[in-house]
């Protein structure tokens, strides 16, 4: 009978490898110091390549825990192309924006810097850093990208000619979001797509026409209720996801 597995855990080496992995000092830690494994503690591994694996805890060192790996059990899945584009915000809110996107499978992430950005630098490992424990608590198979910091100018000139625009424009000029990215993408998710999330304060007049301009922009409202960055990217994600994701 299979164990029941108590961890998942996301590494870079390629699975099964070679039936043994060495995890690195900060994993071992996690694994025999805050979650008291002991040999035999089954495991769950993940890269983001080659599915899932099941493990086993065979040998716990001060510094090193060494992992058995067994069967695969389940295969890697595709998860929808869609980026995120954030203004950074504060550091708690930020650290929730990349748990939750990972959550809502956003498949990459973009900082970008704005007029009225108050945040200016991101901390693109601690990014990650989040990014890995939510997608191991989540049960993905892989984990979001991120990108270092970009002006906002600079990202929309050198924007992918097929990935389209969510824009979250708050002068509610826009159809409700459902309803523009069904009539824009009939197929629904055949296209890569990216949602733009302004800073606190919003896009100043000209970033604005600067977006609305792009030949790929499509412009929704979120409603009628002013949203912090952070609330209005999660309800962008779930509202793309529900209209052309995998919901």
């Amino acid at each position: 009978m299979a164990k029941k597995i108590q961890h998942r855990l996301f590494i870079e080496e390629n699975l099964p490898g070679g039936g043994i992995i060495a995890l690195g000092q900060e994993q071992s830690h996690y694994l025999a110091n805050v979650m008291r494994a002991v040999a035999g503690t089954a495991v769950a591994l993940f890269n983001g390549r080659d599915g899932e694996w099941a493990a086993e805890v065979i040998d716990v060192k001060k510094r090193e825990v060494t992992l058995k790996v067994n069967e695969k059990t389940r295969e890697q899945v595709t998860e929808p192309d869609l980026w995120l584009a954030f203004a950074p915000i504060k550091k708690a809110r930020l650290d929730f924006m990349a748990q939750k996107a990972t959550e809502l499978g956003v498949s990459h992430m973009i900082p970008v810097y704005t007029r009225r950005t108050i945040v200016d630098r991101v901390k693109t490992d601690r990014l990650r850093a989040n990014a890995i424990e939510a997608a191991e608590q989540c049960e993905r198979l892989n984990v979001p990208t991120s990108d270092e910091p970009i002006k906002l100018g600079k990202l929309l000139a050198s924007w992918p000619d097929d990935r389209m625009i969510m824009f979250c424009d708050e002068d509610l000029s826009g159809d409700s979001a459902h309803d523009a990215l069904a009539k824009v993408d009939t197929k629904g998710s055949a296209k890569p797509w990216a949602i733009i999330i302004g800073p606190e304060g919003g896009f100043d007049d000209d970033e604005r026409k600067m977006i609305r301009s792009h030949k790929n922009t499509v412009v929704v409202a979120l409603g009628p209720r002013v949203l912090r960055a952070d609330t209005a990217a999660m309800s962008a994600i779930c509202l793309w996801q529900s209209a052309l994701g995998d919901w």
